[in-house]
């Protein structure tokens, strides 16, 4: 049996603040990276003090902004309640640690949606307790890992959560068999596709995608202040030295040999090959996880797709499905390299939400890893 969540009996007025502070995190949905997005509240019982959202890396942390609008305010936060989405930090580095900000600041109590994965900043818990602040750790848990699931991920299994944006027939069709795809779905749904690229910090393609389509993978339709590191899986480094993903030089081509010397200066390049001379996908994960990315979206053809889900390597799917039917033969989703032989062992999946944008369909989806059970599903 599971033992009960100690803030599943919260009051009505701590989860209402804790959505505040939430609602506050998402604020930082495209410019915090590489850091998590985070959200701080503090009140004195349901009146709001101050309040406060880490916007970027070597900004003030949430907890800092929400002491900063108090102070302007006016307001005395002494006993007060602070209210954050992530354990405050208890490590001084471009910015001083929370926690000792929280304790200096008079606060009396402390209510973080999560602990912090980070083993190097994590311990502000108990560096609260023993000054004399009670902490409590659980509220809205589970939205609060949502807002960062690439943190998490990045801190606890070394790499990136890996997220796959696909188009597609309502008979699964991704394009035509020569590569015809423009446009399968409308211009609502390639819009939102912009804003799933806006929260990446890295947009991962293949070398087909490049060759078929030339596309830039840059963010357009929405306003952000940055552009996601473009990373290209060219086993054989043959990414034409015209291709737009290389104009902007912010790109990285990992190959299984030597880069081409053709590329453009200022190209970032990484040879990984595995034993059997392609792209080691795993060690990739891996060294975008030492280059601070949380999360990686994936806009990729239906090998490199396939490559990601025999390698146990995707985590959700984003799918937008058109209304309309392409028919055999034309191109899949997701090109696996063995073929099943049992339904059983198929990819299985979570539906997390289903929305209809413009005239196509949302699916996001969940990848349940090992025995995980959908938890829509009943026992």
């Amino acid at each position: 049996m599971t033992a009960p969540n100690p803030m599943s009996t919260a009051g009505g007025a701590d989860r209402e603040l804790m959505a505040r502070a939430l609602g506050l995190a998402a604020r930082g949905l495209y410019t915090t990276t590489p850091n998590p997005r985070v959200g701080c509240v503090i009140a004195r019982g349901a009146d709001v003090l101050g309040e406060g959202w880490h916007e970027r890396a070597g900004g003030p942390h949430a907890e800092v902004a929400a002491l900063a609008d108090a102070r302007a305010n006016g307001r005395d936060v002494t006993g007060a309640t602070a209210y954050v989405t992530l354990e405050p930090c208890n490590h001084d580095g471009r910015t001083p640690a929370c926690a000792g900000a929280l304790i200096a600041a008079g606060i009396g109590r402390v209510v973080a949606a999560m602990g912090d994965p980070n083993p190097v900043a994590a311990g502000g818990a108990a560096r609260l307790r023993d000054a004399g602040i009670a902490v409590e750790i659980g509220l809205l848990e589970a939205d609060a890992r949502a807002l960062n699931p690439g943190f998490v991920s990045r801190m606890t299994r070394g790499r990136p959560w890996v997220r796959t944006k696909l188009a597609a027939s309502l008979d699964g069709k991704s394009a035509l068999a020569g590569g015809e795809s423009k446009w399968i779905t409308g211009p609502e749904a390639r819009a939102d596709g912009h804003a799933w690229r806006a929260r990446a910090c890295a947009i991962l393609t293949g070398i087909g995608t490049v060759r078929d389509d030339d596309p830039a993978l840059t963010v357009r339709e929405v306003r952000t202040p940055r552009q996601p590191l473009i990373v290209v899986v060219d086993r054989h480094a043959e990414t034409p030295p015209a291709a737009r993903v290389l104009s902007g030089g912010n790109a990285l081509v990992v190959t299984a040999r030597d880069a081409n010397p053709a590329w453009p200066q200022g190209v970032r390049t990484l040879a990984l090959p595995d034993a059997a001379g392609r792209v080691d996908l795993a060690a990739l994960m891996q060294e975008l996880a030492l280059l601070g990315i949380n999360e990686l979206h994936v806009e990729a053809g239906a090998r490199l797709n396939g490559a990601l889900l025999d390698a146990d390597l995707v985590d959700e799917v984003v799918l937008y499905v058109a209304p309309g039917l392409i028919g055999d033969p034309a191109r899949g989703l997701f090109q696996r390299r063995d073929a099943l032989g049992r339904l059983d062992e198929r990819t299985r999946l979570a539906f997390t939400s289903v929305e209809r944008i413009g005239a196509d369909l949302r699916i996001v989806a969940r990848v349940l890893s090992g025995g995980q059970q959908d938890p829509t599903e009943e026992g």
